[in-house]
């Protein structure tokens, strides 16, 4: 079992990582300074038919507990769902002393944090994650519903009182729910950590190589990674940007194919290879593209994805992102491995790069 803290100006908590991470949620809840009055879950239905009965086995006795449960995946994050969760806080008379509990992947997480955010305007939840996506979602107090003309618009900064992360959740993801979350932990990777990178390119040939000691290991790190930078920026005014790396291209990818269509972590995985050409275009990074988005290709990544969009459709979904400022479009770009930089760039720099992102694509 291995724990980082997380530090942010008003709150450290704790992640707790590992093969029976879950049973020490009742110990945590018992001794919180304000003990909660009442326990809301708010479950992935997939997960809790699934794992539902280990958590329900782990909660405390004495504090009464009510589920609710929200459809699989991206779909949970819309104003419909978010709604019907806060009727049913509501119906469930929770105060402010509540504790919301967070039991799913990313996008679960995200709503119920959203939820704790915008009841009585604030209660406490814990995380509990489910997916490898959910290292880096779940960490940071970042909440937010989707909107259709855009992803995470509608949101609000809200952090954990915890997040117990049991790697055993974690067996029973697909292979595609598995190589979704861990492009986020190539992207702590490359933004932040060049031993980390290399380790990981060299561990990972295919999807089954991402378990184990390895997994939990990069996790770990993706984590240190995350609480580094969320200690310097919690609110997303510097360095905690970099984070965005390949999610602005990446959103629009997923934005355009439909929210759920493709994995979040896979439109991720697009929008870095574009990033990196973008690097390479505005100040020369030496990396072998190529190479890399042949190896993402390797593992399953669906590297082509955004080549089946027109750069027009893809440009006016960028400038809707919530990165986008006075006409120009923002992007994390690289120096070079663990040198990001933000900056912004025009509809003309962007539609030389994608060309030559097209171009290269059908080498890949």
């Amino acid at each position: 079992m291995n724990q980082v803290m997380i530090e942010t100006v008003n709150k450290t908590y704790p992640v707790i990582i590992g093969e029976g991470a879950i049973n020490t949620i009742a110990s945590f809840i018992d001794e919180m300074k304000q003990k909660p009055t009442r326990l809301f879950i708010i479950a992935d239905e997939s997960v809790r038919t699934i794992h539902g009965a280990r958590l329900e086995s782990a909660l405390p006795e004495g504090i009464p507990a009510d589920w609710h449960n929200v459809p699989a995946g991206e779909s949970a994050k819309s104003f419909n769902v978010f709604e019907q969760c806060l009727t049913r806080m509501l119906e469930c008379a929770l105060d402010r002393r509540s504790l919301v509990v967070a039991f799913g992947g990313g996008a679960c997480g995200d709503l119920a944090g959203f939820c704790a955010a915008a009841y009585m305007r604030g209660i406490p939840f814990i995380q509990v994650p489910t997916t490898i996506l959910a290292h880096d979602s779940a960490v940071g107090g970042k909440t937010a519903v989707n909107h259709p003309l855009g992803k995470n618009m509608i949101g609000a900064f809200h952090q954990p009182e915890a997040v117990m992360y049991d790697t055993l959740f974690l067996h029973s993801l697909s292979e595609k729910e598995t190589r979704s979350g861990f492009a986020e932990v190539i992207k702590h990777a490359l933004i932040a950590d060049v031993e980390l990178y290399h380790d990981i390119r060299a561990n990972v040939n295919d999807v089954k190589a991402i378990a184990g000691s390895f997994l939990e290991h990069s996790l770990k790190r993706g984590i240190e990674i995350k609480g580094a930078i969320v200690k310097e920026d919690e609110l997303e005014t510097g360095v905690r940007a970099y984070l965005n790396f390949g999610h602005t291209y990446g959103h629009a990818i997923e934005s355009l194919s439909g929210y759920g269509n493709i994995a979040h972590g896979e439109a991720i995985a697009c929008g870095m290879i574009f990033a990196l050409y973008a690097s390479a275009s505005k100040n020369g990074l030496s990396f072998d593209i190529p190479s890399f988005a042949v190896w993402l290709k390797t593992i399953g990544y669906p590297v082509e994805s955004g080549i089946a969009f027109s750069f027009d459709d893809i440009y006016d979904v960028m400038t809707r992102d919530k990165k986008a400022f006075g006409g120009t479009v923002r992007f994390v770009l690289l120096n070079k491995i663990g040198h990001p930089y933000v900056t912004d760039m025009t509809k003309e720099e962007l539609q030389k790069i994608d060309e030559q992102f097209r171009k290269e694509a059908v080498h890949w």
